[in-house]
């Protein structure tokens, strides 16, 4: 799980006590799974006796951090750079103990000290300790300097302001690591420098590989976009399918870095994935486990539910309400009943429908029906010719239509 740390950082946590401290960026009111190994990170390190601080950057978010970005961010309102830190922090509350003891974990804003800092003194106090040449050597700056874009002083002040995030919190809470993705050990080794030779004290660095799945492509995307901690935007449903969904080459390296299962139970579901690889085991502990940490036993349940009742056969039997109980998180949209009186309304014209939308055209639509992708109740429909009708729906209130495996809609009868 480690990519690099500082000499002599591993003794260090072996025989000592430390502070360490992460940063997370206030660019949106949620963070996504891919924040979710930094998190996890934090919440390791305190279990086994430290104290972790989070940083929320209301400072630097006014900036944009340069690293991994191609373009330069858009910046954000101050507004709304506030009502992402408290979305943030909502969310750092699952994973990291705030209560009292020797190892409760913070929160701090940065913007208490940045937002009062003038710039001369800035200038004065960190800014001539950096080198335009020692900036340009990070990554995170020759790489857009490199780009038809460039970078802005905006942002390549970026690294300064990390570095002084650090000096701060190891003034005023004896903070000695700093951690993050690979993407940030630029910026880290600049607070390190500049605590070095401001403090005369060494302080360390530790990252993690950036994840990407076993084909090569950025963790945490899907086709239908970036999957968020925040249930408004992505379900605890569509959550915990992300996770069932994993690849039986992903599911054990993600187990290690976003549960807290111990090495044994790791490795029996490993053996499991070798021999029985169709029952999917590691898959449904993963998302179960991740869910818990995220969303709370309560959305398992109902997560696990609803993939029970999606692949069954049985779902005529459901009462309309029982189905949108099981369904709740399922992409929804209303449709006239009028539509299906009479003859009814075709299957082809209900998939492309601008609401629904399962299809993008009815040619693609018919050609899916005839292959046989294409489900009605958890019924394959194979007829392009098929209409529904009121009769058909589940207590003549609703149609579950289904596109391959994954993909479902829910179709109300207004």
């Amino acid at each position: 799980m480690v990519y690099d740390a500082t000499e002599g950082l591993s003794d260090i946590l072996a025989k000592e006590s430390v502070t360490a401290y992460i940063g997370f960026d206030p660019t949106a009111s949620s963070l996504h799974v891919g924040s979710l190994l930094t998190v996890m990170g934090l919440a390791r390190l305190q279990r086994f006796g430290h104290t972790p601080i989070a940083i929320v950057g209301g400072g630097t978010g006014m900036i944009g951090d340069p690293s991994g970005k191609s373009q330069e961010r858009v910046l954000l309102s101050a507004e709304q750079i506030e009502q992402n830190v408290g979305g943030v922090r909502r969310q750092l509350e699952r994973f990291l103990d705030f209560g009292g003891g020797p190892h409760a974990a913070r929160i701090v804003n940065n913007a208490d000290w940045l937002g009062r800092i003038d710039l001369l003194s800035f200038l004065r106090d960190a800014g001539k300790h950096f080198t335009v040449n020692y900036m340009l050597q990070k990554e995170s700056v020759s790489r857009r300097l490199e780009s038809e874009d460039g970078i802005s002083y905006t942002e390549f002040s970026y690294l300064v302001l990390q570095a002084y995030d650090f000096l701060q919190l190891f003034d005023h809470y004896g903070c000695t690591v700093q951690m993050g993705g690979s993407d940030q050990w630029g910026n880290i080794t600049a607070g390190i420098d500049l605590i070095r030779k401001l403090r005369a004290k060494k302080v360390h660095g530790l990252v993690w590989p950036l994840m990407k799945t076993a084909a090569g492509t950025k963790f945490g995307k899907t086709e239908a976009g970036t999957v968020w901690l925040d249930a408004d935007r992505t379900s605890p449903f569509k959550f915990y399918q992300f996770w069932l969904n994993t690849d039986d080459s992903d599911v054990i390296p993600y187990l290690k870095c976003f549960t807290f299962l111990d090495r044994p139970s790791i490795e029996s579901l490993e053996k499991a994935t070798r021999a029985t690889p169709e029952k999917r085991e590691a898959q449904r502990v993963l998302a179960r486990e991740v869910t818990t940490l995220v969303h709370g036993a309560e959305h398992v349940t109902r997560a696990e539910h609803a993939s029970s009742v999606l692949f069954g056969e049985d779902i005529a039997t459901l009462s309309a309400d029982q189905v949108l109980a099981v369904f709740g998180d399922v992409p929804s949209s209303d449709i006239p009943s009028s539509a299906f009186e009479g003859a009814g309304m075709s299957l082809v014209d209900l998939l492309a429908d601008p609401s629904v939308k399962l299809l993008p055209s009815k040619s693609e639509a018919r050609r899916l029906v005839q292959s046989g992708g294409v489900y009605v109740n958890n019924r394959r429909a194979s007829d392009p010719q098929m209409r529904l009708t009121r009769g058909q729906a589940i207590d003549g209130k609703l149609f579950v239509l289904r596109r391959g495996q994954k993909q479902n809609h829910i179709v109300r009868l207004q």
